[in-house]
């Protein structure tokens, strides 16, 4: 493609200039024929002979060209020839201007005839011109042109080389870096490119993708052990007490009474566990139906609490809710009251000493937040980080004996990230936890609001 260019713009160029050139040498022989001519109009067949006007003739006729002046029967009067050889040219009358290019054996000639008419004289003049200079000059250009096209495109050649290789280099390190994630696992990544363009991009986006697909991996694979040993703790006591009752429990009430008690508890351990790892699957993909109509916050928030304080009441729940009465949000009712349950059941969970809730609501420009905070036990530094992970439960051994499985936060923020909410947890072991729900107010609610 780059020759082609290069050789039609070449020819082009070439074509032009060769044009103008002719044409300038037709200019040039058509002016020295206006002169003549001039010079001629009030002269006769003798006065041609004459040193004066032989001289004019010969000041008009210039390198490489001639002159030449025919009677009327076509008879050279005058010949006057500067380094060309009138015998190039045959004498020939002329009734009308004729100019033409021609040749005589290898010589280039321009020649023009005019007839020439005056007072006392009718002939014909002749001139013509060695175009050898021309021919010259044209062939060198040519060659120039040539030359510098053949280099133009070598250059380009390795021009394009080059380009091309700084071209691909991201995309061979990406290559490579697949074949090697193929063989050797999710841990490779492609070397940083810092060529500031799309490849290099594309090379930085597939390093993200990789480690994404690598915290993903590890957090499936974490979450199949934890399952298997989640599952695993009720069946193996399942198995136990049915062994057990199959062997010689039958016949003993106490011992059959206890068994079925236990295998009753770990079987609704099961059905629980079960359903909250299929309620955060669906969280997880996504299922959910985006909610049309804004709901009231504070009387589903209520609903909730009142519920909690049926069912455990030696515990206080402190309601400030007062700011945010009239807050709307575009919620389901069902999961906003799914997420406050798993966040006050955690904080009755592990208030042991101070059985205190406080349950606050804080309006903001475009959110509303819901503030439930206890007075337990609260969560060491090193564990914040990672209590939203499926089944991380800060001390397995106290866990197992107040009860869960260790979803119900990862299940909560699953439920508030699908409203574009946020969930946050401060905490300091010894004094309690804070538990923050943020979720985006209606539309309608963003005008008017005051801010904290």
């Amino acid at each position: 493609m780059i020759f082609l260019l290069f050789a039609t713009y070449n020819f082009a160029q070439y074509h032009v200039l060769k044009q103008l050139m002719m044409k300038q040498e037709e200019d040039k022989i058509q002016v020295g024929m206006m002169q003549l001519q001039d010079f001629l109009q009030n002269k006769s067949a003798s006065d041609l002979q004459l040193p004066d006007s032989r001289t004019f003739i010969e000041k008009l006729t210039g390198k490489n060209q001639f002159t030449r002046i025919l009677d009327e029967n076509g008879k050279t009067l005058l010949t006057i020839a500067n380094h060309f050889n009138p015998e190039w040219v045959a004498p020939r009358r002329a009734d009308a201007p004729q100019l033409y290019d021609t040749t005589f054996h290898d010589f280039h000639l321009l020649v023009y005839r005019s007839p020439l008419n005056t007072a006392s004289f009718h002939g014909t003049l002749e001139l013509g011109s060695n175009l050898e200079t021309f021919d010259h000059f044209s062939e060198r250009l040519l060659w120039v042109m040539l030359i510098g096209g053949v280099l133009a495109v070598f250059i380009s050649v390795l021009s394009g080389l080059a380009i091309a290789r700084t071209f691909m280099r991201p995309i061979r390190a990406l290559a490579s870096t697949i074949r090697s994630v193929k063989k050797k696992g999710l841990t490779e990544r492609v070397d940083n490119i810092q060529n500031g363009d799309e490849l290099s991009g594309l090379a930085m986006m597939f390093n993200d993708l990789m480690g994404q697909l690598e915290i993903s991996f590890k957090q499936q694979k974490q979450f199949v052990e934890d399952a298997s040993h989640e599952l695993r703790t009720p069946i193996t006591i399942l198995e136990g007490h049915l062994s057990l009752l199959n062997r010689w429990g039958k016949s003993d009430p106490a011992v059959l009474d206890e068994s079925l008690e236990a295998s009753l508890y770990e079987v609704r351990r099961l059905k629980k566990l079960v359903q909250e790892l299929l309620t955060l699957t669906k969280a997880e993909s996504d299922q959910y139906p985006v909610v049309a109509e804004p709901i009231l916050a504070v009387p589903s928030v209520r609903e909730t609490v009142k519920r909690f304080e049926i069912l455990n009441p030696d515990f206080q729940f402190i309601d400030h809710l007062s700011t945010v009465e009239d807050v709307q949000l575009l919620v389901s009712p069902m999961h906003l009251e799914q997420i406050l349950m798993i966040v006050l059941d955690n904080a009755v969970k592990y208030s042991i000493s101070r059985k205190t809730i406080e349950i606050e609501g804080v309006r903001l420009k475009r959110t509303v937040q819901i503030r439930v905070r206890d007075h337990g036990i609260g969560i060491p530094a090193a564990d914040l980080p990672h209590i939203f992970d499926r089944f991380y439960r800060v001390d397995k051994a106290r866990n197992q004996q107040i009860g869960g499985t260790g979803l119900g936060l990862a299940i909560a923020k699953q439920l508030v990230q699908h409203y574009q909410g946020t969930i946050a947890i401060e905490s300091e072991e010894g004094k309690g936890s804070c538990v923050e729900l943020n979720f985006p107010l209606a539309l309608a609610a963003w005008t008017d609001i005051p801010m904290r």
